[in-house]
């Protein structure tokens, strides 16, 4: 191996989010580390900074304050390609036009073979347009730096039923669920935990005094909101034991429709919420799992009832 594929290698080595011993290096290069420490020299004289921890001898890439090219293995690449692709059509505003610049300049330089992964790729991908709030990328950015320093949030919110609102409210997570953004908080006003749609809210400045985090519900902030948007948010509520593995049945749920939730190697829980009881009937018999009810209204039992009659007369007719 020459000395420039030798500087690229160790570049491309550097650039894992780990520390590397010079040992380590030295092997994967099949080089001595004497050669290691001169190599890592001339990549600082090239302007990359990396860093050599002290005690260990371990190496490190650094940030810089310029962006070094990127050496990223044919599946990273492909990837990142499909990503920036795919965020061209977010929900986060002004977002595209940057991710198809960055796009480009990828493509320009990939190998063929892998130019022609991706173009295949994309030739053969239809995108189904969704229309859906956008978002402001600096209110995310303000939103996570809150949730990273453990400030308190003030912002103006305007809710479908409650109308205008001030709240204050302690961030814990950003949350993307079905192109919507949503912020999981300790809202210190109702003394609970709630969740905002992060487009219907105006950020007040400055932020407000630093809080102690706390534990969200449900294990963690995707899972609290999966449950609140699937099932405690809506007037008709209901949990059925589905006779089927969590793992299983999972597939057959869609985003928004309910949360399964473990219980043994054969059994799970199905929690959900509709505006009918109607409508949870045949939510409930689309997941196509033997089930038994296990908490609901009794206009769900009439509901369950009512459709398994009519199916019952469908067969009839039939036959």
């Amino acid at each position: 191996m020459d000395t420039t594929a030798r500087l690229l290698r160790l570049l491309s080595l550097l650039q894992a989010p780990r520390d590397w011993s010079g040992a380590e290096l030295a092997e994967r290069l099949d080089v001595t580390t004497r050669t290691v420490r001169r190599d890592v020299e001339r990549l600082r004289d090239l302007g990359y900074p990396v860093r050599a921890s002290r005690g260990t001898a371990g190496y490190r890439l650094d940030a810089g304050a310029a962006l070094p090219p990127l050496l990223l293995e044919d599946d990273e690449a492909v990837a990142v390609a499909v990503g920036l692709r795919t965020a061209a059509g977010g929900s986060v505003a002004g977002i595209e036009e940057a991710s198809l610049r960055a796009l480009a300049k990828l493509e320009q330089v990939l190998p063929a073979r892998l130019r022609h992964r991706v173009g295949t790729l994309h030739a053969a991908t239809a995108r189904v347009e969704t229309s859906g709030p956008r978002v402001d990328p600096d209110v995310l950015v303000a939103i996570a730096d809150a949730c990273r320093r453990h400030e308190s949030l003030r912002f103006d919110y305007t809710s479908p039923r409650g109308g205008a609102t001030t709240r204050c409210a302690q961030p814990h997570r950003l949350v993307n669920f079905v192109r919507h953004w949503y912020l999981v908080a300790w809202d210190t006003d109702r003394d609970d935990w709630r969740s905002f749609r992060v487009d219907r809210l105006v950020l007040r400045t400055p932020n407000g005094p630093r809080f102690t985090p706390r534990e969200p519900p449900d294990g963690d902030a995707a899972t609290y909101l999966a449950h609140r948007l699937s099932s405690r948010a809506w007037p008709v509520r209901a949990t059925v034991t589905l006779h089927e593995p969590a793992a299983t049945a999972a597939d057959r749920v869609w985003p928004g429709m309910g949360v399964v939730e473990p219980v043994d190697s054969r059994t799970c829980l199905l929690h959900l919420g509709a505006d009918t009881a109607r409508d949870l009937a045949w939510m409930i018999t689309s997941v196509d799992v033997d089930f038994s009810l296990t908490n609901g209204p009794p206009a769900l039992v009439d509901a369950l009832r009512a459709h398994a009659e009519r199916c019952a007369r469908a067969v009839r007719r039939s036959w």
